[in-house]
């Protein structure tokens, strides 16, 4: 995210490790169905600059803030519209590079779920790239409704060298965050899941990641646990 080589430190606060394993939590075909379905969720506006976010209460009346962090097309969309059970609700392409504007979502009165720009798409220019950067960051270092932001890594690949670039960035600035492991559903085996999870767990010493699917919702109620917790903290 920065200019220079950012170092990486030990992930601040980390979020704490499920009772179960890693293997059994994710070796059932389906996860448990998510909370009660939210009654008021909805588009609330995309902002170019940061003089457009949402203006912030003080005293910390503001609601708290879920960031979708990842590279173009790892499906930040998909997940959020699964987690809120309103397919649409955030725009979903089969071309990378859609999301350009930083989107907010009401959620319910104490939560906003927002959509961040996906990085690492190429077909566009070096200044809309140094512009989307701008943009991102002073989201994440200025923003103080920011309570957890999800960083999410397509489970074909594994780890890129933006993520974990990203992922530094994260705890160089304090900021926590959940790691979601997208797509699982496209690795074709058991063993391939959990030799995808470990290699990616190896980064992860103080989090354990959680596998996503959109497909059949695996990871959901998980995912909403982990949002519980923090709403519980603020």
């Amino acid at each position: 995210m920065g200019n220079g080589t950012v170092r990486t430190v030990r992930a601040p606060g980390g979020l704490k490790k499920a009772s179960k394993s890693m293997e059994n939590r994710f070796s059932k075909s389906r996860a448990i169905p998510a909370p009660s379905k939210p009654k008021d969720k909805s588009f609330l506006l995309s902002a170019a600059s940061a003089a457009q976010f949402p203006a912030e209460q003080v005293q910390g009346e503001s609601p708290l803030e879920v960031a979708f962090l990842g590279r173009s097309n790892v499906g930040k969309s998909s997940l959020l519209n699964t987690l809120v059970r309103q397919p649409g609700l955030a725009f979903t392409s089969a071309r990378p590079g859609c999301t350009q504007l930083i989107n907010f979502y009401r959620i319910d009165a104490g939560v906003r779920f927002v959509d961040l720009p996906g990085y690492g798409y190429a077909r566009v220019s070096l200044e809309e790239r140094a512009s989307w950067k701008q943009l991102i960051e002073s989201y994440l270092v200025g923003r103080q409704s920011l309570a957890l932001s999800f960083l999410l890594v397509d489970a074909r690949r594994g780890w890129m060298e933006m993520d974990l670039e990203l992922k530094a960035w994260l705890e160089f600035h304090n900021r926590r965050y959940q790691v979601i492991v997208t797509k699982i559903d496209k690795l074709k085996s058991g063993n391939e899941i959990k030799s995808g999870l470990a290699v990616i767990q190896k980064e992860l010493p103080h989090q354990e990641a959680v596998p996503f699917s959109a497909l059949d919702g695996r990871g959901v109620r998980e995912i909403w646990q982990v949002i519980s917790s923090i709403k519980k903290k603020s």
